[in-house]
């Protein structure tokens, strides 16, 4: 091979890089199917993904694409080894992505390539995605728009518009909650994001008091749910109850669950006209938020936010029981499934209850 057909090979290989990237963001699936060989393979064993063939990965890149939020790559180039028709080579990836259902975080990965010389240029054979670096924290940034993909242009018909129960209620909207949650007798606040609301939990419970947190993806991707129950701060009360002997200590566990210092939790739905929704499959924490509990926090994403009752009763089933459930199936390996509703209409104890309504989606 001559220098000037290895230099144009290089060129060709690393467009085709560059046109991935493109595809991904712009959301065009098809065009990046059509950057694989017939037979081409993209891995993701972090995910996991194992794509075969562009059809499979068409349908793969558009189901990946339908649960994201946003997603922005950047991608740098690496090195390229060319033996005749075929290539190997490595590009490094910068991500930041949030999903519908709240997770989020930045990461640093490898794509480990294998290329192809066809008729059309150069193609992937196979793309396999490392991930070198992962940091989960709550992101700072919104998506600028409430709607997915480019506000113009072609990918807009290919781009997963984003569900009545998915968009960031407006400024509007949350200030008419809040309004009605506290003609309600509910404390209610209107906060930027998780990272503010992490730091108004802690000072809303004492140190040492004894805090019950829900099991809610809110807590957990907020980082509250950690600082609650592994920070050493609080007398926290899931660590014990998961330390009792389910067979021999459920009386204990249900006492503990019932009635601590403060329940901190997050809910289903919250409606304009000032009511909480919360689901439970097992009912054990719903004591708490109802009344049990001195004192209670609830910590919602601005997603949440619905008309009415009717309407975050729909919420429930359509929206968050599946993913619910795809959780639970993954963590335990059972389904979920809507047992116990608890609707809190109002707060008869002033003071009691505090609801910290945050601008970003978060949790589902």
């Amino acid at each position: 091979m001559n220098d000037f057909q290895a230099i144009a090979d290089r060129v060709e290989i690393e467009a085709l890089r560059g046109e991935f990237t493109d595809a991904a963001m712009m959301r065009d699936r098809p065009r990046l199917a059509s950057l694989f060989t017939s037979d081409g393979v993209l891995r993701m064993p972090d995910v996991p993904v194992e794509l075969a063939g562009r059809k499979e990965i068409l349908a793969g890149a558009e189901q990946l694409q339908s649960r994201l939020d946003f997603f922005v790559q950047t991608t740098h180039p690496g090195t390229i080894q060319i033996d005749d028709d075929r290539a190997s080579g490595r590009a490094y990836i910068q991500e930041l992505v949030r999903t519908l259902d709240g997770r989020q975080g930045l990461n640093y990965a490898i794509y480990h390539d294998r290329y192809q010389r066809t008729d059309g240029g150069w193609k992937f054979a196979e793309r396999v995605y490392e991930v070198r670096y992962l940091d989960s924290s709550p992101l700072t940034g919104t998506a600028p728009r409430p709607t997915h993909g480019p506000a113009t242009g072609p990918a807009d018909a290919t781009a997963a518009p984003a569900g009545p129960f998915t968009r960031a209620a407006t400024a509007e909207r949350l200030q008419r909650t809040a309004d009605a949650l506290r003609s309600n007798g509910f404390a209610a606040e209107i906060l930027d994001d998780a990272a503010q609301a992490r730091t108004r939990v802690k000072e809303l419970i004492h140190e040492g008091a004894g805090v019950l947190t829900g099991a809610s993806e809110t807590l957990r991707l907020s980082g509250i749910d950690e600082d609650i129950n592994a920070g050493g701060r609080y007398d926290a009360v899931r660590p014990r109850i998961l330390a009792i002997d389910r067979a021999t200590g459920a009386d204990e566990i249900r006492r503990l669950a019932a009635c601590p210092d403060f329940v901190v939790n997050s809910v289903a739905a919250v409606t304009e006209t000032g009511s909480l929704v919360l689901a439970s499959g097992s009912g054990s924490q719903l004591p708490a938020n109802a009344g049990g509990a001195a004192h209670a926090i609830w910590v919602v994403g601005a997603q949440k936010v619905v008309p009415d009752l009717s309407t975050a009763l729909r919420r429930v089933e359509e929206h968050a029981l599946p993913l619910e459930d795809a959780r639970s199936r993954a963590a335990y390996g059972m389904p979920s499934a809507v047992n116990r509703l608890l609707i809190l209409n109002a707060e008869p104890r002033p003071g009691r209850g505090t609801v910290l309504l945050l601008r970003e989606a978060i949790g589902y």
